[in-house]
Parts: structure tokens; C-alpha cells; sequence
């Protein structure tokens, strides 16, 4: 779901602009009760940027008019127009200095910081070198820090403020996690944040919304977080898929329930999460109990070998299993029964490649890793290729089993080949039977 600035952050209502009245020596009465005055040269200026009727006259009547009275008293409202009639016209340079300006003069100004907070965390998003984006989005987060750490100002009403807070509280909220996360990689961080801010706005997680969409990414904050949180992955995104429209609802559901399989072995029971989380934010007490973890991976491994007479007939995936998670003296004994021995395997994910060698994620798990397939075979070529396959193709290798390592697990295959599929035969066509010489039609 893409995340879309609220639009309450800068509605022209909770400006709250001073009420000037013309006069030689207008008085105005500002929000604390103050009186401001200005001559009738000054609110000629002022009065032509507030009655402009585009957002583009009035940004450019106010810089007129803060060109002419650089110390107006009102200067904070001021810039505070400005700021709303540049985001408006889509701007957002001129949106950015506008709010670098007003927070020159009032540093926790809500607006202003979920202003800054929105372009620059979009301008980092799109940045492609690490260290560039890791700094970029640190100093989103001091923004975002600033915003949820503000103070009631004295010029503005408790019922002002803590709407201003709720509504500003997503937009900095996600900032930070997003700094956690990528920058940082502090996920208890993040996930401190995010259950804050969605324990916040509960009701916004029952509907498509950015606080749904940071329910999603504190799924994805258990899930890679060490070791991952299987379970509360599974239910965060669990509880997405309940609410999200598709697509977004299919790629909720495919995490929850990988992440709820890797803990529980299976499925059995997912379709209680499922409905419990339709009606549930965060897990009821106990709930995560009744799901039992699957068996130990060395546990799979003992109950395998003893209840396997032939090791050799265990299916590719077993052995590969067993190879990563058994005794060295059962991997062994698993290793034995395919060393030397010739085989094809279908559908390998390439993750490296050159002429002479492919490495490739077979497995399930060695496709699916994130953030990118990892390589658990490494075929070395009988011959150089003279076409290598590229990062991410999906090709048919055979090779002969030579040797393998079990922390990272490691397969080595020798005398190996891609496998050219073979091209269909056209059907064969027959010419119909002639009808012997002399009979009848």
C-alpha cells in the first residue's frame, strides 16, 4: 500500500491564521490573545496573499509580502500559508524551504516537520547507494524524533495540539522505524515505534491505510529480526491480509503463513490466527500457547535416519536436510549414498555465474532467503559455457556429486552441464490410404 501524506497535516483550517482587520492602525488578536498591529501599506500586503484564489498567487503574494516586512509579527502564520500553498502546488523544494524557514523561527512546528519529514523520507527512499541512504535517512529520523517529542506551544489549544499529534504520529512513527530497520538494523527499535503508533490508531488497522501499511512492516520487523519472531510475524501479517485489498492482501497472507509454518512445521491451525486476528489487534493472552513449535531440526534428522533402511531413497530435499542439520556422522552417512553418483536437477535459481562455475539456490528456503536467493550447489562446468546464464535465470544442470560442506551448507558438484531443453517434434503427418485399384467408390 503506498503511503500518502494526510492530507489534515496542512488543511487550511488548522492554520489558524490571525484575524487582521484594515484600519490605519489595524489591530489583530492572535491566537494567545495578543494584539498585532499593522500599518495600512502592510495589510494591503497581507490581505492580497490571503484572498489570492490560486496556490501558486498566494505563495508568491507572500514571499512579496515577507520580501517587504522580513520581521512582520506574524511572520510565524506567514510562513505557515506558505508552507500550505507551496505543498499544494506540488512543489516540493519550495515546500522544503518553506519549512526550513518556519522552523528557523519555531522549531517543533508539526507542520512544518511532517513536511520535511514526507519529502525527505521519499527523496531517501529512492537513493540507491547504501551509505547514502543510511545517512539520508538518519536525518529524517532527528525530524521525526523532533515531531514526536514536541511540546505544546502556548498559542494553540490542547484539543489543537492533540489533533495535530494524532495526526502527524504515522508519518514520524514510520520514519523512525524505516530508520531502524535500514539504517540502523535495530529492529526491537522499530518494533518498540510501531506498536505504539498502531496500538495508537486501532481503528486504522481495520481498513487500507498507512498505519495498515506499518502493520505490514512490523510483520516484517519480526520476521527479520535474530532470530525471527516467527509467530508475531505470522499474526501481524495475518492481521493485514484480513483488511488489505489485493494485491497486497495475496503477499500479506503468502508471509504469514511461511512464517507461521516455519514455527509451527505446518498450517494446522492457521485458519484459527486468521480469524482471531480479524477481531484482535495484538495476540490474546496465550494464544501464541497453543501453537506448538516444530520438531528441532536435529530431532528430524535422528527420527529420519532411524525410520530410513536405505538413506539412498530419501528424496533430494531430505538429504540436503540431513547434509545442513544432522551429525557429521549421519551427514556422512547421507553424503556416502550419492558421492559419485550423476543427477539432473530442474528449475536452480542462478546466483552467480561465470563460464566455468554456477552457483545456485536449489532448495526451498535457498530460494526464498532474503533479501535475495543464497546458493546452497556450486556446479563446476566439464566445459566452459559460451553462454552464461545471468543472475536470477532458472536453469536445468546435471553433475556428479563430488563433495560438500555443512556450515553454510554447500553442495559441489563436478563434470557438470546446463540441460538444453529439447525442442518439441513436429507431429507427423500420415498421407491418407489410397483405395485399392478397381473397387467401387
Amino acid at each position: 500500500m503506498k503511503k500518502v501524506v494526510l492530507a489534515s497535516l496542512l488543511s487550511a483550517t488548522a492554520l489558524i491564521p490571525f484575524a487582521i482587520q484594515p484600519a490605519a492602525f489595524a489591530q489583530a488578536t492572535a491566537p494567545a490573545g495578543g494584539q498585532v498591529q499593522m500599518s495600512q501599506e502592510e495589510y494591503a500586503k497581507y490581505n492580497a496573499a490571503m484572498t489570492a484564489t490560486t496556490p501558486a498567487a498566494k505563495a508568491a503574494a507572500f514571499e512579496e509580502y515577507l520580501k517587504a516586512y522580513p520581521n512582520s509579527a506574524v511572520k510565524k502564520d506567514v510562513l505557515s500559508q506558505l508552507l500550505y500553498a507551496y505543498s499544494q502546488t506540488g512543489d516540493e523544494a519550495k515546500t522544503l524551504d518553506a519549512g526550513d524557514r518556519l522552523l528557523a523561527i519555531d522549531p517543533q512546528n508539526l507542520r512544518a516537520l511532517a513536511m520535511e519529514v514526507y519529502y525527505r523520507q521519499k527523496a531517501a527512499d529512492a537513493l540507491t547507494d547504501p551509505a547514502a541512504k543510511a545517512a539520508a535517512l538518519d536525518k529524517v529520523a532527528t525530524y521525526a524524533q523532533t515531531g514526536l517529542n514536541a511540546t505544546k506551544p502556548a498559542d494553540m489549544s490542547d484539543a489543537d495540539f492533540n489533533a495535530m499529534k494524532a495526526a502527524t504520529q504515522q508519518t514520524f512513527s514510520s520514519a523512525l522505524a524505516e530508520d531502524d530497520l535500514v539504517s540502523k538494523k535495530d529492529n526491537a527499535s522499530a518494533i518498540t515505534v510501531l506498536k505504539t503508533e498502531i496500538g495508537a490508531h486501532e481503528a486504522d488497522t481495520q481498513k487500507p491505510s498507512p498505519v495498515l501499511q506499518d502493520v505490514y512492516t512490523l510483520a516484517q520487523a519480526y520476521y527479520t529480526s535474530t532470530p525471527p519472531d516467527y509467530l508475531n510475524c505470522a499474526w501481524y501479517a495475518t492481521r493485514v491480509a484480513n483488511f488489505a485489498p489485493d494485491p497486497y492482501k495475496t503477499t500479506a497472507t503468502q508471509l504469514g503463513s511461511y512464517c507461521y509454518s516455519k514455527y509451527h512445521g505446518n498450517k494446522d491451525g492457521f485458519d484459527a490466527m486468521q480469524t482471531a486476528s480479524k477481531t484482535n489487534l495484538n495476540p490474546p493472552a496465550g494464544f501464541f500457547d497453543s501453537i506448538k513449535p516444530a520438531p528441532k531440526p536435529e530431532d528430524l534428522v535422528a527420527q529420519t535416519i532411524a525410520s530410513t533402511p536405505d538413506l539412498a531413497t530419501l528424496a533430494l530435499s531430505d538429504k540436503e536436510f540431513i547434509l545442513q542439520y544432522g551429525k557429521p556422522e549421519d551427514a556422512d552417512k547421507v553424503f556416502n549414498t550419492i558421492k559419485g553418483k550423476s543427477v539432473e536437477i530442474p528449475d536452480a535459481v542462478v546466483v552467480a555465474a561465470t563460464a566455468d562455475q554456477l552457483q545456485v539456490a536449489v532448495s526451498d528456503d535457498a530460494k526464498q532467503a532474503a533479501p535475495k536467493p543464497t546458493a546452497d550447489f556450486t556446479f563446476n562446468m566439464k566445459a566452459p559455457l559460451t553462454k552464461v546464464p545471468a543472475v536470477g535465470d532458472k536453469v536445468t544442470l546435471d553433475g556428479t556429486y563430488a563433495s560438500y560442506t555443512q556450515s553454510p551448507l554447500m553442495i559441489t558438484m563436478s563434470d557438470a552441464n546446463v540441460v538444453v531443453p529439447k525442442a518439441a517434434k513436429p507431429p507427423v503427418h500420415h498421407a491418407p490410404a489410397r483405395r485399392p485399384a478397381g473397387k467401387g467408390r
